[in-house]
């Protein structure tokens, strides 16, 4: 049984080239950073761009025994077959989903565990498309406070440079951004 707090399980899916491995990768790091267990997966089809493409992360303050997301907390959708996908995993009410609104129709507004954003449009607002993971990475943090902005900050600084890293610390600004807009 989970208690309040110490756990998070975390899924993030899309397609291919949306940057959804990296980013698993990165809230995995920044987990570490604040000296906690994480285990990181990932799975993908086998065309690189465009295919089912996931990425699973584990926080907890405890040791990970088991080492697959069971019942998640937070998923990210960045596609309707992900969306589609993943519902059949959703923990009732405790799990917060968050969608991409560029490229998943439909309305779910009156479902209190939906947090539809336009990551897609945003990314391509900033003028890098590849930066939708980060945006959605910032919404995630900001509401479900997996990991500290702080920490991920930090290590977009550590592993990025100039004009790179300041476009991520952007994007994740901007992800931060839409859940402070909408409290």
């Amino acid at each position: 049984m989970k208690k309040q707090g110490e756990r998070k399980e975390i899924i993030l899916a899309g397609s291919g080239g949306q940057g959804l491995v990296v980013a698993g990768i990165m809230l995995a790091e920044a987990a570490i950073r604040e000296g906690k267990n994480v285990v990181q997966t990932q799975s993908y089809g086998i065309a690189s761009r465009g295919g089912f493409s996931m990425a699973e992360v584990i926080i907890d303050s405890e040791e990970i025994i088991f080492q697959q997301v069971q019942r998640p907390d937070v998923i990210l959708a960045l596609t309707p077959e992900a969306l589609a996908k993943m519902q059949p995993l959703v923990n009732g009410e405790e799990t917060v989903i968050f969608y991409d609104t560029t490229l998943i129709p439909g309305d779910y507004a009156g479902k209190r565990n939906m947090l539809g954003f336009p990551f897609t449009e945003l990314a391509s607002n900033l003028g890098n498309v590849g930066a939708v993971n980060l945006i959605a990475l910032g919404a995630i943090i900001a509401r479900c406070q997996v990991v500290a902005p702080s920490s991920m900050r930090e290590l977009i600084e550590k592993r990025f440079s100039g004009k790179v890293a300041e476009l991520n610390i952007q994007a994740l600004a901007t992800g931060y951004g839409l859940i402070a807009a909408g409290s």
